[in-house]
């Protein structure tokens, strides 16, 4: 007869309490009864083994100026035991804690350059703590990856020459062409994603020939290789230490591309390390077939062996 008293909506809190009522560490979710399922009192709770009442709320602590929200108290009563125990939760006012971002969306439909339908493509509402100078250090690394891959273009096109001859050469610096470019990618699409805007600037043209009389075409071209790859590291680095205090963009760059071109870098210093060693002639002959096996023959390689 007491339940029939509530209405069939009444809101009401769902606790487990635990088997044991030495401990009563109690797991909170808010739901609302089934219309098709008999009301119970608003102030009790159903559990998996008896039913339980809660007190009043009692406000703990004030309201926090940050999340909208206090800590709130309750004590409950488990049914035949006449214990009771405190249950604190934090309360979530949603609609309160974004009325600072919506102001802020409503200064930047009111900054906008282009008024009417077309603001939003005027400016980034995603954008958020994002430092302009790092935003223009973004576009500057990505200038250096697409240089890198332009002089790596170039020097696969050297070695594929017939009368330099070297296509496992030719196939490794191919492939290094193409992952310089997909770094310089990887950084634009990280730069729309918090709402930079991707700058390209002019990328300058590479030399054409790499003929070396005193250290060979094979080594000097490594060794400009190890340079370049040691190059980019420092920049990698010294944008890490630019994104400081954004630990977003800091853990981005250390997975995505950090741990990657110090990888680069092992993998130049060896190459370098075995072309001194191998020597001019067949040394270099022996390298280059290695090469192959690896990357594949000329500009046509793709990293799966030897055609």
């Amino acid at each position: 007869q007491r339940r029939q008293q509530y209405k069939a909506c009444a809101a009401r809190v769902l606790v487990t309490v635990p088997p044991h009522p030495s401990t009563y560490e109690s797991t909170i979710s808010t739901s609302r009864e089934s219309r098709s399922a008999p009301a119970k009192p608003s102030n009790m709770i159903c559990t998996t083994q008896r039913f339980v009442t809660v007190a009043p709320a009692r406000r703990a602590a004030p309201a926090c100026s940050r999340h909208g929200a206090g800590s709130l108290k309750r004590s409950v009563k488990a049914w035949g035991t006449g214990k009771e125990l405190e249950i604190a939760g934090i309360v979530f006012q949603p609609f309160q804690e974004v009325q600072g971002q919506l102001a802020v969306l409503d200064d930047i439909m009111d900054k906008a350059l282009v008024p009417g339908p077309t603001t939003m493509s005027a400016v980034s509402m995603a954008r958020q703590d994002y430092a302009d100078r790092l935003e223009a250090a973004v576009n500057e690394q990505i200038n250096v990856e697409y240089t890198m891959s332009y002089i790596y273009h170039s020097l696969a096109a050297f070695m594929d020459r017939d009368n330099v001859g070297l296509p496992g050469f030719a196939a490794y610096f191919k492939h290094q062409s193409d992952e310089e470019r997909d770094h310089a990618n990887i950084l634009m699409r990280h730069q729309s994603r918090r709402g930079g805007r991707v700058k390209l600037m002019t990328i300058l043209g590479p030399e054409s020939e790499y003929t070396n009389e005193a250290r060979g075409e094979a080594l000097w071209s490594l060794e400009l290789s190890l340079a370049l790859e040691k190059m980019n590291f420092t920049k990698l680095r010294e944008l890490h230490a630019l994104a400081e205090g954004d630990a977003e963009f800091q853990q981005f760059l250390e997975h995505e591309l950090l741990d990657e071109q110090a990888k680069d870098v092992k993998l130049a210093a060896d190459l370098v390390s075995r072309a001194r060693r191998a020597g001019p002639g067949l040394g270099v002959f022996e390298l280059d077939n290695i090469l192959q096996k690896e990357y594949g023959y000329g500009l046509d390689g793709d990293g799966a062996g030897a055609a």
